[in-house]
């Protein structure tokens, strides 16, 4: 067999086409919304990530702020420049990018974060809101994955799907996620014993944990729809979860990284961006 790999720029390109769209009518409208990150440090994978969300931001003409500081700053201190940055009354959207240093509580950062601009979806609030069913943006890589699936007309409802890796930034919202939709989904993390089987099972795999070749191609089920969340650096050079030339001799679609999930990822944080300066309005 010899699988497709899946164009993840094409889909992003759809939805940053619809982004500018309503983008343009807030700003005849009156309102020039902005997304803000906050960097602390130079890990290789953040930048990168900062990087593109900048670039796709320019591209559609919002307004986009990076904020620097310091890899030895501590909590209290960003939770004070936190505060100050979201008194701006144009902002829609504001991240922190992980993975913050190890000295700062990660979860005091993303809950100091107003829920109304918290596009990446990971304050306490947002989180119960997926839970329960009442959220009005979907957290970025959840929702690129979504939209991957909805772009190839593939259903997850009474599929087996396998999620490898139980994060907070892919596997736990997802698995809500496809579980609200009607999938049979089995999450895996570092504790589970039978991750192989589980993945063999799986009509769709999916995997986030960020270590290269993590999924091998005697792990795929024959026919399975691959999507590679995860990003590694090696030499380099950035890799996914998944190895690609063992999928594609199994598997039906495989998502490639770089080109897969990430430029989605990206368009999906700019679309929920636009959507929470709507809800401003």
């Amino acid at each position: 067999m010899s699988g497709q790999l899946i164009n993840g720029r094409a889909i992003a390109d759809k939805i940053l086409d619809k982004t500018a769209k309503k983008l343009a009518t807030l700003k005849t409208n009156g309102v020039n919304p902005e997304l803000a990150v906050i960097l602390v440090g130079n890990d290789k994978s953040s930048v990168n990530y900062v990087e593109r969300k900048g670039v796709a931001a320019k591209k559609i003409g919002l307004k986009f702020t990076l904020y620097k500081f310091d890899e030895n700053i501590t909590t209290e201190y960003l939770i004070t420049e936190i505060e100050k940055i979201q008194n701006d009354k144009n902002l829609a959207g504001l991240i922190a990018q992980l993975p913050l240093p190890k000295q700062i509580d990660t979860a005091k950062i993303l809950n100091t974060i107003k829920p109304e601009i918290d596009v990446d979806c990971l304050s306490d609030k947002n989180f119960n809101k997926l839970v329960v069913g009442t959220n009005f943006i979907t957290p970025p890589t959840p929702g690129a994955i979504m939209a991957i699936l909805e772009d190839l007309n593939i259903s997850v409802s009474g599929k087996l799907v396998t999620i490898v890796g139980a994060g907070a930034l892919v596997g736990k919202p997802l698995a809500l996620i496809m579980n609200r939709a009607g999938a049979n989904v089995s999450l895996c993390d570092s504790s589970t014993i039978d991750t192989a089987t589980k993945c063999r099972e799986a009509g769709i795999l999916i995997t986030g944990v960020g270590k290269k070749d993590l999924i091998r191609g005697d792990m795929i089920k024959p026919g399975a729809v691959i999507i590679d969340a995860g990003i590694d650096f090696e030499n380099n050079r950035m890799y996914g979860d998944v190895n690609i030339a063992e999928a594609l001799a199994v598997a039906a679609l495989v998502t490639p990284t770089p080109g897969g999930v990430g430029p989605i990822t990206v368009a999906q944080l700019l679309w929920n961006t636009i959507v929470c300066a709507e809800n401003k309005k």
